[in-house]
């Protein structure tokens, strides 16, 4: 893998810039996407977790699951 990649490198000779191959990129961005989907779900089940013990602490009345199905 690493010799497909090709460096671009500024007047002092620091690496600014790396070019992969097409299909490397298409590979990395696929995983990077399928991270994406996973933390937005993970951050949305923690969001909710939050707002329902910040319910509970008022004395919220919450609905069970069954009953937030049969609303839908």
């Amino acid at each position: 893998m690493s010799r497909n990649l090709q460096y671009i490198v500024d007047d002092a000779g620091k690496k600014t810039s790396v070019i992969i191959p097409f299909e490397q990129w298409e590979k990395q961005r696929k995983k990077l996407d399928e991270l994406q989907n996973k933390l937005d779900v993970f951050q949305t089940i923690t969001e909710g977790v939050s707002e329902v013990k910040e319910a509970r602490k008022k004395g919220k009345e919450l609905k069970n699951l069954s009953d937030f199905l049969d609303e839908c």
